[in-house]
Order: C-alpha cells, then structure tokens, then sequence
C-alpha cells in the first residue's frame, strides 16, 4: 500500500509553490535542502523528498503548532520560532501552503523599508 502525500511536501511541488510567491528565490543549500527566499532572508525549505517543510512561524502558531504529532521545532531555527512540518503531521496541504504564505509575509514584513520598495513588495 503506497501513501500519497500532499503535493508542497514533495521537492517539485514545494518548489513551485514556493516560486508563485512574489520576489521569491530558490536555492539548494546544506543537504541538497530546497531554501526558500525573500529578499535574501530565507522563509521555507524543504528538508528531504517527500520530507518535512520547516518555516518561519507567528510564537502563537509556534506554540499550538508543537503541539501536533508530526510537528516539531525546527532544528537550529526554533529560538526565532521555526517548526518542522513532516508528512506525518494531521495537516492538510491547503494547511502547509497557508503556513509557507504566512512565512513568507512575515520574513518579507521583516525587510528594510529599502529592500521591500525594492522589490515592489
């Protein structure tokens, strides 16, 4: 019996989620990693094949979120309030996308007045 996982937890799904978000970079960093980028400062990245999405969160989220099965602090991010999203977790892929759009906001937010005008964001 084969298991299907939603689509952004596959490396070609992830990615081309992640590339439809405006000024959005791709980079393969670390393992082979997929990195997500806004303005430089990373948001998102895919962590294996199908495998776990690890991305920036609200402290709220952050602490309902590592509340669930299949969810956890994101290795050497959880102290700027990261998780790590596997396939195991009861989230649905309209879920995880919503949550990698919120990573994205927030990190954009984040940038230089500078850098956003820049970037038309």
């Amino acid at each position: 019996m084969s298991t299907t996982y939603p689509t952004i937890m596959h490396r070609d799904g992830f990615e081309a989620f992640v590339l439809a978000l405006p000024q959005t970079t791709l980079v393969r960093q670390w393992r082979d990693d997929s990195v997500a980028k806004v303005g430089g400062k990373i948001f998102a990245l895919l962590d294996r094949d199908p495998g776990e999405v690890w991305l920036k969160v609200s402290e709220m989220a952050y602490e309902l979120l590592t509340e669930l099965d299949g969810v956890r602090p994101a290795p050497y991010f959880a102290r700027a309030s990261w998780v790590a999203i596997s396939v195991e977790s009861p989230l649905t892929g309209d879920e995880v996308e919503a949550y990698v759009r919120e990573a994205h906001r927030i990190i954009a937010g984040k940038l230089s007045k500078k850098v956003r005008a820049e970037l038309g964001l």
